[in-house]
């Protein structure tokens, strides 16, 4: 599925192809604290498949659980995180769904790192009320 996306104030976009069977929901701390969120949604996308078309990500480099250091990319203008990849010989890059244009096409099909998971974060779909606006 061919996607597109940038960040909130217009200075990053991208373009990508990604395959929408592969959308997760990750609750492990980092994501939740880099997020500010109980947990943060992604798509990967294959590096050939990933094509930056404006401005340029600011880096942070943060080791995760694994040991494996992971770039985390986000505008150095309003501070939207775009994606995570391998520092070195990046074989894909993990787009966070929020920036996606074509989000809601997008339903997660797993979620990883559950043990990290906020209890109530589980079983918000339940939560009520569900209000349109606030």
């Amino acid at each position: 599925m061919k996607i597109d996306g940038g960040c909130h104030c217009g200075n990053i976009t991208y373009e990508a192809e990604v395959d929408p069977e592969k959308v997760a929901i990750c609750h492990c701390t980092d994501c939740q604290t880099m997020s500010g969120s109980a947990f943060r949604a992604v798509v990967p996308a294959a590096s050939d498949k990933f094509k930056l078309l404006s401005g340029q990500p600011k880096i942070y480099v943060k080791t995760a659980e694994s040991g494996n250091p992971r770039a985390q990319a986000f505008c150095p203008e309003c501070g939207t995180h775009l994606y995570s990849a391998a520092v070195k010989d990046t074989p894909s890059y993990g787009i966070r769904l929020g920036t996606v244009r074509q989000r809601a096409q997008l339903t997660p099909k797993r979620q990883v790192w559950c043990r990290s998971a906020l209890g109530w974060a589980m079983e918000a779909g339940s939560i009520q009320p569900q209000l349109d606006r606030q």
